[in-house]
C-alpha cells in the first residue's frame, strides 16, 4: 500500500503518490483492489517500457 511505501522509503506521501501515478502511466506497476481496506491499493510490478512481469 502506499503507506507501507511511505513508512519504508521514509519518503512525503505527496512523493509517493506522484511517483506511483507516473509509474501507472508507463505501466510499470499494476493496481489491485485491498480486500482488507478498501480505502487503500496494493502495487505490483506491472509488464510495460522495459518492466518485468512479477510471477
Amino acid at each position: 500500500t502506499q503507506k507501507d511505501i511511505v513508512r519504508e522509503s521514509y519518503l512525503p506521501a505527496r512523493t509517493v503518490r506522484f511517483a506511483i501515478n507516473r509509474l501507472r502511466v508507463m505501466n510499470l506497476i499494476v493496481e489491485q483492489f485491498y480486500f482488507r481496506d478498501a480505502r487503500q491499493s496494493l502495487y505490483r510490478l506491472g509488464g510495460g517500457e522495459g518492466g518485468r512481469q512479477a510471477p
